[in-house]
């Protein structure tokens, strides 16, 4: 893959590592707003939200959200339903989830509280369906009244599941401007006579496979001919136009196939922006996640290099103004149209998928947040970043999109000062309705709808995700008709906010590397969606040398003339079948020798955890080694090698923090022998190895017959932190002899095994056998290596379908079972005392 040929370049790149409080205050400066010009701001803005109060009526949606915010447990209970609802297939199923989600919640809190009929009709029929869905029986204390609650129940069930889906339905229509682009286009016809333009989006998700990518295709090209009619106007500005999804017309949109993308995908989207300049509309390229940005410029870029789009004003692209690498893309923009001599729209929005970015970077171990993680913050980027588009409208053309009337009026205020109203304001369908209905007719302000369009139970996602951006409490869309808040708080200045914040020098979540602190810290991680970090990794990272692997035993345990002669297998590269290195088993008598000078390793508690510690530190430090490994010997991609080495660095923390919970006094039980699998093979080599040292044991290692190579780094290593050779032996070999030969002496004190049932069953019986080991002497068995998971009508299907091949082909389900075996490691270590 060229790195710089696919991907942001690196000089776009460069808040990405600048800490919080330096990266503010250049937006401060950014945006070069006075206290005079701040306070004028919170006036103006004061008098929308009072404008919006007393003379407009507002949207269905903000009413909703007013009553319902997602802090109360039936906000909860409405977005569960909304999210699944439509979709499931069958009536008891429907029947179900209404019952899970309308007999718990109290709904008489809400009744006659929202300033909206229909809202408040709403709550009364979820009041009663929750009444009706809650009666129970009386335990055989009435029979007359158990039989005529239970009639009620049956006959009130169909119902109540009219009544909500119909209310559902409705919530979806205040998102969805129609089933059909046709639809909506009639349905945007009385706002267009009001002076509002249309943006429409053809909803779907990220396609999955190569069909969807057609379909979304087909439908984006449907939708720019239907649209093209309504193209009237000489300016694009003026006309109506569609946003597209690069992930929908893509089946594998993802840095790792950025070579692919390019070749498959900008014929897609050029085709597509042809089309649109033809017609004489704008064409503009939602966001997505963090980790893609650098994929969506260099797709843009190779699309806007297109000769036949020279002269046309109307691709764009949409900015999301939390993230900390905003501003950078801006300037990228600008100089991608100076370099290309074009013009573009540049939508600048808040910004979507805030939690997934946050959990995403956490769950990753990553060592910043792609995205601000305080409010004002991103309200602070959004008003800099304004500023700055305003600054290139000889190139840009600013669409800002936001429902919050301190943005608008900052806006506003912004653009007086330097002159210009080459710009637009944008609004979601649904969203906004009141104050934008107010600044159209007030101050002539242009506003052009963002409008999703497709079928109801296609909208599912995108509602459950507007849900969570407009329905926290901190929400502007959430208070502006919450008569008890006063329109000075609503729209109080975010630079005064951001200025009080007692924690501004440090996130107020704490970083991925910190999340276990203080017991800890978190195994380091690797952002692969980063050029500098894939170049770093790229020149790093060699082919192994000819591999040879040896038993690894402590001084005492002296080979004989056997070993000398035992013959060596070929080490295998599973991808290829080349032979990269040879494997020497372990003899017999080098076995017995093992067995013989095993000792416990003798040494404080404090000490003990403290060369885990190392060995943890070696292991990050020397991690191009584990990835060549990882890849050569035992098949594993570059996430799944950083998920690997990631979790075994976990496990040697973990467990050297168990090491220092326990008491001086705290006896080993001896020698274990530790057998791992070849699926982890550094994880779970090192998870077994570790709980056993942490107790004080002495561990003989007998590794998977294909992953010797691995096995035999990670006990170097772990003899250089400090582990004596008395304490950690390797002893490489088949199972059915070197494993047998192991868990059969009397002198082990116990096993630890993962691997098959089968394999597991052999090493109890011998064991167990005549002369072996002692009775009582623990098996600590993982087995199985079965992943289930039980999906119903209620789960989104796409979604469904990411987990079961992330669960299937991701090193069968490494990252979900990171966490299980953890637990079943948690549990180990008490055997190993």
């Amino acid at each position: 893959m060229r790195l710089h040929d696919t991907q942001l370049d690196p000089t776009w790149d460069l808040n990405k590592r600048r800490n919080d409080p330096d990266l503010l205050e250049s937006l401060i400066g950014i945006a070069d707003l006075s206290t005079a010009a701040r306070a004028a701001i919170v006036r103006r803005a004061v008098g929308y939200v009072q404008a919006v109060r007393s003379g407009a009526r507002p949207g269905l949606m903000e009413a909703f959200l007013a009553e319902y915010g997602l802090s109360s447990d039936e906000g909860v209970a409405l977005m569960c339903l909304a999210e699944a609802l439509l979709r499931i297939p069958d009536a008891r199923t429907i029947d179900a989830l209404i019952d899970d989600k309308i007999a718990g919640s109290d709904w008489s809190e809400h009744l006659g509280q929202s300033g909206s009929l229909l809202v408040n009709s709403s709550t009364l029929g979820l009041l009663l369906a929750g009444q009706v869905l809650s009666a129970r029986t009386n335990s055989g204390a009435d029979a007359v009244a158990d039989t005529l609650q239970g009639l009620a129940r049956r006959m009130g069930t169909p119902a109540i599941r009219a009544a909500v889906s119909t209310v559902i339905k409705q919530m979806g229509r205040q998102f969805v401007l129609g089933e059909s682009i046709q639809a909506a286009m009639a349905r945007a016809a009385r706002e267009e006579a009001q002076g509002f333009t249309f943006s429409y989006d053809m909803l779907g998700e990220a396609a999955l496979t190569a069909a969807d990518a057609d379909r979304f295709r087909t439908a984006y090209q449907h939708a720019i001919a239907a649209i093209a009619v309504r193209c009237k106007a000489g300016a694009v500005a003026d006309n109506p136009g569609i946003s597209i999804k690069l992930s929908a017309l893509h089946p594998r949109y993802e840095v790792a196939q950025a070579d692919r993308v390019q070749a498959e995908l900008v014929p897609v989207v050029v085709d597509l922006a042809r089309r649109a300049a033809a017609a004489g509309m704008g064409l503009n390229i939602d966001a997505e996640e963090a980790d893609r940005l650098g994929l969506s410029l260099a797709v843009i870029r190779a699309v806007l290099a297109d000769p036949a789009l020279s002269g046309w004003d109307g691709f764009g692209v949409v900015v999301q103004g939390y993230g900390r690498r905003a501003g950078d893309v801006i300037d990228g923009l600008y100089a991608m149209a100076v370099a290309l001599d074009r013009r573009l729209m540049v939508r600048l929005v808040k910004g979507a998928y805030w939690d997934t970015e946050i959990k995403h970077a956490q769950v990753e171990g990553l060592d910043g947040y792609p995205v601000f993680t305080q409010k004002p913050a991103s309200d602070v980027s959004f008003i800099a970043l304004s500023r700055r588009l305003l600054g290139m409208t000889d190139r840009l053309y600013p669409q800002f999109a936001t429902h919050n009337a301190h943005s608008v009026a900052a806006i506003l205020e912004m653009a007086a000062a330097v002159g210009t109203n080459h710009y637009e304001f944008q609004r979601l369908h649904g969203m906004g309705e009141a104050l934008y209905r107010h600044l159209v007719a007030s101050e002539g302000v242009r506003c052009r709808v963002y409008a999703p369009v497709g079928a109801h139970r296609e909208l599912l996602a995108y509602l459950v995700r507007r849900l969570l951006e407009n329905g926290a409490n901190s929400s502007f869309v959430n208070q502006i008709v919450d008569d008890r808040i006063a329109p000075e708080d609503i729209v109080a200045c975010p630079f005064d906010r951001l200025a009080g914040l007692r924690r501004r020098q440090s996130p107020p979540i704490p970083l991925a590397p910190d999340l276990f602190q203080p017991e800890r810290p978190n195994a380091r991680g690797w952002d692969l969606s980063d050029v500098t970090t894939l170049a770093d990794i790229d020149a790093r990272r060699r082919r192994p040398d000819w591999l040879t692997v040896e038993p690894l035993l402590a001084p005492d345990a002296v080979a004989d003339e056997e070993a000398l002669a035992a013959l060596s297998t070929p080490i295998q590269n599973p991808a290829t079948g080349a032979a990269i290195g040879e494997v020497r088993a372990a003899t017999t008598a080098e076995i017995d020798g093992a067995l013989a000078a095993a000792r416990p390793w003798a040494a404080a508690t404090s000490e003990r955890a403290a060369v885990l510690n190392r060995v943890a530190d070696l292991y990050e430090q020397h991690f191009d080694q584990a990835f060549s490994l990882l890849a050569a010997e035992a098949g594993k991609t570059l996430p799944d090698a950083v998920a690997e080495l990631r979790e075994a660095v976990d496990f040697l923390r973990y467990y050297a923090a168990r090491a220092e919970a326990l008491s001086e006094d705290t006896a080993p039980r001896g020698t274990y022998v530790c057998i791992s699998p070849w699926n982890f093979p550094l994880a779970i080599f090192t998870g077994q190895i570790a709980a056993a040292l942490a107790g004080g044991n002495a561990v003989l290692a007998k590794p998977a017959e294909a992953t010797a190579a691995l096995a035999a780094w990670a006990t170097r290593l772990m003899h250089e932190a400090g582990v004596p050779l008395s304490a950690l032996q390797l002893l490489p070999g088949e199972g059915s002899r070197v494993g047998a030969q192991l868990t059969s002496d009397p002198r082990i004190h116990g096993v630890a095994f993962t691997g098959s049932t089968a394999t597991a069953r052999r090493i109890q019986a011998a064991m167990a056998g005549a002369n072996a080991c002692a009775p009582g002497t623990p098996l600590i068995a993982e087995t199985g290596g079965l992943n289930a998971m039980i999906v119903d009508s209620t789960a989104l299907p796409e979604q469904a379908i990411k987990d079961i091949l992330t669960s299937a082909f991701q090193s069968a389900g490494q990252r979900c079972s990171a966490l299980r075996c953890l637990y079943v490691q948690e549990d180990m270590a008490e055997g190993f005392i």
